[in-house]
């Protein structure tokens, strides 16, 4: 099991839901980034929320800042308030030092990210 590291990104922020219709929620999401992670230099910025075709709120959008060349598949994990694990995705990040850039994760369909979700990246 991978120790968390230290939060990365604990903010106020809003999101667009439904671009196109121009609703905008508010919403606080904390980002956990693992130890190991921390150390090979990854973080992020801001975190947005929005959903895809075939469901509602379950597209992640991380803006990742490598401070340090990275190229690994992390694993991205969606909890309640209560620590209930609700969701979980994979992605592979690739980039040089000093490079930062959105990246979009999308959850199953069912899952809707909750606007009080931590969300841990290991």
């Amino acid at each position: 099991m991978n120790k968390t590291g230290e939060v990365v990104a604990q903010t106020g922020s809003e999101f667009v839901n439904g671009m196109s219709k121009g609703i905008v929620k508010t919403f606080r999401n904390k980002v956990v980034f693992s130890d190991a992670l921390v150390q090979s230099g990854l973080s992020c910025g801001k975190t947005l929320i929005g959903s895809t075709d075939s469901g509602k709120d379950n597209l992640l959008s991380v803006y990742f800042i490598f401070n340090k060349a990275f190229d690994h598949k992390v694993l991205i994990k969606l909890f309640t308030e209560d620590g209930e694990e609700y969701g979980r995705a994979s992605l592979h990040l690739k980039g040089l030092q000093d490079e930062a850039r959105y990246e979009d994760v999308v959850f199953d369909k069912r899952t809707q990210i909750d606007s009080r979700s931590k969300i841990t990246v290991e």
